[in-house]
């Protein structure tokens, strides 16, 4: 009777938090520990994953710096050049903007300023734009697994190098596995719904005035210090890679190093951020009030609820947890990324997901190949159209044709993220088999 009445604050914080929006997904998840605290479950400050919520911090601050320095808005300058070389492939060429920028951000929140973009280019190409967003959307979602600096990929190499997976390894799996399945999601994305012309909603729209004609390209020029932003954010990124190469337990060549990977990763990202303000001459307390910055900050806000209403229910029943999915697992593997899937829909974070998870599976038997294949599928944030990038995606799109339908699932997220995802466990496997 008791884990029924646990099943039910769990979920129903969770659901609490993902009908309010936004940053009250963390404030339901304080209230889940809160409620379960009450029924007797132990609750510690343990649970909360601050290691991650420090690097998602840090690594934000760097972006938000960057951003303010005029460096976002360069980037963008370059992927609309990129996207305007052929409009009709927008639906292919979007997806790998946005990779990209995640995989070299950490973050997905970089896809908000590439959106207005893409809707132009696509009217510019006569492509339904849902088709196009919709595959940048995801793309977005799934490099998180792929960045060297993202809080979920130091959180995932720091569970399986006890294992024998180092860092290293973890991204030549996970970078190829989720490019790659860039390419069949687009595909899939290309053919869904009807072509733009023969869209009822959108011609209902032009007719009513409220779809603007494709805009010409803009006259940017990068002010300064956004150059040199860039190009100090990426030295950091590059930093951190060679450093978490050289104290990792394959290369080896520094041992016991005094400043541990992700202790070297905030402090990292915040000298950046400060080099950034240094160079750019900007005024510090800007950064406050930049889009990423605040968005960022919502989102650790979100992971501390989230992961610490997930951890504490999982660390209450480890046991049965262990006694029951066990064997299943064991028999079963491919199951942990449907678990991971499901997970991560209700969780809206990857990296939440799985710090609440994949130690969980690792002691109940689950081998490491099978955990770094099915990491992808903790990616999952596009199941409920709540997450902030895909309501974005929504409400930029005045074409209409990125829409939410009636009965809430069929949203045009959905089937590409799930080819996605599978592309991408699928391909982990096999590269795994090899790299492992």
């Amino acid at each position: 009777m008791l884990l029924v009445v646990h099943l039910v604050i769990l979920f129903g914080a969770i659901i609490l938090g993902a009908r309010m929006g936004s940053i009250a997904i963390g404030f339901a998840g304080g209230l889940g520990v809160l409620l379960l605290g009450a029924t007797g479950m132990p609750v510690s400050v343990d649970a909360i994953p601050f290691d991650v919520i420090g690097i998602i911090m840090c690594v934000i601050a760097a972006i938000s710096a960057m951003q303010l320095a005029g460096g976002m808005d360069y980037l963008v300058d370059i992927a609309e050049r990129f996207l305007r070389r052929n409009p009709e492939r927008v639906t292919v060429y979007a997806p790998i903007v946005t990779w990209l920028m995640t995989v070299l951000a950490g973050t997905g929140h970089t896809a908000f300023s590439t959106m207005p973009v893409i809707v132009e280019v696509a009217k510019e190409g006569g492509v339904r734009p849902s088709r196009p967003l919709s595959a940048a959307v995801i793309a977005s979602q799934m490099a998180i697994v792929a960045s060297p600096i993202s809080a979920a990929v130091v959180f995932m190499a720091s569970a399986l190098e006890p294992h024998g997976v180092g860092y290293l390894q973890l991204l030549a799996v996970m970078v190829p596995a989720t490019f790659f399945a860039i390419f069949p999601m687009a595909w899939v994305a290309n053919r869904m719904g009807p072509e733009l012309e023969d869209d009822p909603v959108y011609r209902q729209r032009v007719a009513d005035g409220l779809v603007s004609s494709p805009s010409e390209r803009s006259n940017y020029a990068a002010p300064r210090g956004a150059k040199a932003s860039v190009g100090i954010f990426a030295a950091a990124i590059l930093v951190v890679m060679v450093y978490a190469t050289l104290i990792s337990d394959q290369i080896g060549l520094i041992s016991n190093p005094t400043v541990p990977r992700n202790e070297a990763i905030m402090a990292i990202m915040l000298a950046a951020a400060a080099a950034i303000v240094l160079v750019a001459k900007t005024t510090a307390a800007e950064i406050l009030n930049t889009q990423v910055f605040r968005s960022g900050m919502s989102a650790c806000v979100c992971v501390l609820g989230v992961a610490w209403l997930g951890t504490t229910f999982i660390d209450y029943y480890l046991d049965d947890i262990k006694r029951i999915a066990g064997g299943v697992l064991t028999a079963q593997p491919w199951l942990l990324a449907v678990v991971l899937f499901v997970a991560a829909s209700l969780l809206y974070s990857q990296a939440a997901t799985a710090k609440a998870l994949i130690p969980a599976a690792l002691s109940i038997g689950v081998s490491p190949l099978t955990a770094l294949a099915a990491f992808p599928a903790v990616s999952a944030l596009f199941v409920l159209p709540t997450y902030p990038t895909l309501l974005a995606a929504v409400e930029m799109d005045d074409t209409g044709s990125t829409r939410i339908g009636k009965y809430v699932f069929n949203h045009p997220f959905l089937v590409p993220g799930v080819v996605c995802v599978a592309v991408s466990v699928i391909l982990g496997y096999a590269i795994g088999a090899a790299v492992v």
